[in-house]
């Protein structure tokens, strides 16, 4: 029945063409891996998003590390869902100011992160180096393509093609494109392009915060720094630490979103952008920090690699990871019988590299967690990762 007081799918794609820019992708132009009757109350990339946060490689990014694993420091610092969730946010913000499509960009970025390991990027690392090739990108693409089993008519989650794409090309300091399978000769969606930034903004912010919190840094380490500047003057003495935290990461944030909406808005404006068209014809990327605020972050970067990510707290205990996941990657493929057995039937019909694909992929999917469980039940021994209770 249609009545005036229901927004359908064909009224919410009405209203998208009226609110969205030229330069947004619409979600009636969108479409799917697998042919599905999709609609009633929601838009094609509505639904999409929906289905990320109902997967369950969705509910796994809980006890999957960011920076520091599972366990170590405060119950306060980030874990994979708590960034992805930061990231979404800021992203809705960034596509709301540029008049951009918000429920493509928060498919693309609640998505973005699924395919990651256990133990963060280094763990990623160990995978690559003892598999020959992984890539978090690649793996979040085959999540959402094919191991999530949520429909009886198709493998995956079958999310649009846009968001496909917005996965495959994402790509920041610490992410790098894996695949060109969706529009490999075009440029990506402005959706696309802010979902990278919207990830580093999330990241850098909260790893301020973050490693203050875990007392790894200091207010005096970051002191010297031309962002730090743009922020110190907010403070106050006599504030209390918590609030000083919470004041710092708002700061942070707001400084580099409105940096970069203004930016991106004056490269529309120089590139003299009309549509989607002449978005995917860009040369240039139109998404970026202005040069001050480049420079800046490429400082504020060096800094926290330097004295955080490499710090040695956080680096015994990824090593810690590194060693599970190769210990358990060894083991699974000498005693194929300690797997599941999906993973075992998947073993009996693969050549030697694929063998070695599936215990990657199967270790991929594990959380900090069930890493640290399974590596206590296969070799008898207790691992209690170094700073816990920090």
């Amino acid at each position: 029945m249609t009545t005036p007081y229901i927004r359908s799918q064909n009224l919410l794609e009405h209203v998208e063409d009226k609110a969205l820019a030229p330069w947004a992708v619409r979600s009636r132009d969108s479409r799917r891996i697998h042919p599905e009757a999709v609609g009633g109350l929601r838009t094609q990339f509505q639904h999409d998003w929906n289905r990320v946060v109902h997967s369950r490689a969705f509910r796994k990014l809980e006890y999957k590390t960011q920076v520091l694993p599972y366990g170590l420091g405060s119950d306060f610092v980030r874990n994979r869902l708590t960034h992805t969730l930061e990231a979404t946010q800021i992203a809705t913000g960034i596509a709301r100011a540029l008049g951009l499509n918000e429920d493509l960009m928060q498919a693309i970025v609640l998505a973005h992160d699924l395919g990651h390991p256990p133990f963060g990027h280094k763990g990623e690392d160990e995978l690559h180096a003892i598999c020959g090739h992984f890539n978090h990108n690649e793996h979040s693409l085959r999540i959402v393509t094919e191991i999530e089993k949520r429909y009886p008519s198709f493998p995956g989650l079958n999310l649009s093609t846009d968001v496909l794409e917005g996965i495959e090309k994402h790509e920041t300091d610490y992410d790098r494109i894996g695949s060109y399978r969706f529009n490999p000769n075009l440029g990506p969606s402005l959706e696309a392009l802010v979902a990278n930034f919207a990830d580093t903004v999330a990241y850098r912010a909260a790893d301020i915060e973050d490693s203050m919190e875990s007392r790894i840094l200091r207010e005096e380490d970051f002191r010297s720094l031309a962002f730090w500047r743009r922020i110190e003057p907010e403070l106050t003495a006599d504030m209390r630490p918590s609030l000083r935290l919470a004041r710092i990461t708002r700061k942070a944030i707001s400084a580099m979103v409105e940096d970069i909406v203004g930016e991106t808005a004056r490269r529309l404006e120089e590139a003299a952008v009309k549509g989607l068209a002449d978005v995917r014809a860009a040369k240039k990327s139109l998404v970026g920090w202005s040069f001050a605020m480049a420079k800046e972050q490429k400082e504020l970067g060096g800094l926290l690699m330097d004295k955080f990510y490499l710090s040695p707290k956080v680096k015994e205990a990824c090593c810690v990871g590194s060693k599970i996941i190769r210990a358990l990657y060894l083991r699974y493929l000498k005693e194929p019988n300690l797997l599941p057995e999906l993973e075992r039937q998947k073993l009996e019909t693969a050549g030697e590299r694929e063998r070695e694909l599936v215990v990657a992929h199967w270790i991929a999917g594990m959380t900090d967690r069930y890493a640290l469980r399974d590596y206590e039940r296969i070799f008898g021994e207790k691992i209690v990762l170094p700073g816990a209770g920090w």
